[in-house]
């Protein structure tokens, strides 16, 4: 081979390893950057089951606060009628 072709073969397999570098290099990036946001989205999803968590909780609360207030409205409820009926025997005496 002549000189001028050992250059030109050179200089073509040089190009292609700095254009294989360019490529590792942003593979690289690319990874970095993959890898933040599986963090980032980690970090979400954590963040998320621990609302969840806290809203189960305060679901539950909510509907044992429901069921008690349920039994004293009927509690209630049952005091009334009592009171009532007392009230239509007196008037019924009465008359």
């Amino acid at each position: 081979m002549s000189v001028k072709t050992e250059q030109v073969v050179m200089e073509g397999t040089g190009g292609e390893f700095i254009s294989l570098e360019e490529k590792v290099y942003r593979t690289i990036e690319l990874l970095k950057s993959a890898r933040e946001a599986k963090s980032a989205a980690e970090s979400v999803a954590v963040r998320l089951r621990e609302q969840l968590e806290a809203a189960e909780e305060e679901l539950e609360t909510a509907k044992s606060q429901l069921i008690s207030l349920k039994k004293e409205r009927e509690d209630v409820r049952a005091r009334v009628e009592k009171m009532l009926g007392q009230m239509d025997s007196l008037v019924e005496e009465a008359e």
